[in-house]
């Protein structure tokens, strides 16, 4: 994977990146067991659609959120990304494995824009998605605890 470009590739790379978090927590509440965790999925599930649209309306002001091209260009998206597709004969371990993968990558992006940004408003946007995006990891790791640990 590359480095990102611009302001814009980094923010759209974070929508997207939303989008596929809502769509995968929908997926896999469809495979689990457990009525309170098909719940909790789904509520996540929601909550990334509203980090989507938190990260929508930022994209209108890119330019001002105060990132140099330079420490854009030293954002690389392989330090965010888990490229692992989920798929349909995946272990309950296997998931919860990719969506803690997956939250932590979001939340390290988000850390690291928030550590690059100058614009106050913004910085504090990003640090909030970060704080909800290690509530979601820490779920998963006490889903994972709970119910692949104890079993082994």
């Amino acid at each position: 994977m590359d480095n990102f470009k611009s302001t814009e590739d980094i923010i759209n790379y974070a929508i997207q990146s939303e989008q596929e978090a809502h769509d995968f927590y929908m997926e896999l509440s469809e495979l689990v067991k457990f009525n309170e965790l098909k719940i909790i999925l789904k509520q996540f599930a929601a909550e990334e659609l509203g980090h989507k649209q938190k990260l929508s309306r930022i994209i209108v002001s890119a330019d001002q959120i105060g990132l140099t091209q330079e420490s854009v260009l030293d954002m690389k998206m392989s330090d965010y990304h888990v490229d692992i597709i989920p798929k349909k004969d995946m272990t309950y371990q296997d998931l919860l494995t990719i969506a803690m993968k997956k939250e932590k990558g979001a939340f390290k992006l988000y850390t690291d824009l928030a550590n690059k940004i100058t614009d106050q408003n913004i910085k504090e946007i990003f640090l909030g998605l970060a704080q909800e995006e290690a509530k979601h990891k820490l779920r998963f790791e006490i889903e994972y605890d709970e119910y692949i640990l104890k079993d082994n």
